[in-house]
C-alpha cells in the first residue's frame, strides 16, 4: 500500500486568470441586495488570497 506524501496544494494553472475570474465575480454587485455583498467580498478575498499564495510559491 502506498501512502501519498503531503505536499503543497496544487497551484492554479493560470493564476492571472484566477485573479480575473475573482474580480469579475464583483460585476453587477451594485444591483444585488446589500445582504449579499459581504459573502461576495469574502469569496473574492479567498480567491485572491489563493492566487497570491500560489504566486508566492514559485508560480508564474
Amino acid at each position: 500500500m502506498t501512502v501519498p506524501m503531503p505536499g503543497p496544494p496544487p497551484r492554479p494553472a493560470d493564476p492571472l486568470g484566477a485573479v480575473e475570474r475573482a474580480v469579475a465575480a464583483l460585476d453587477g454587485l451594485d444591483e444585488r441586495p446589500l445582504g449579499e455583498h459581504v459573502e461576495a467580498y469574502e469569496r473574492v478575498h479567498a480567491a485572491l488570497s489563493d492566487a497570491l499564495a500560489a504566486g508566492s510559491s514559485g508560480g508564474a
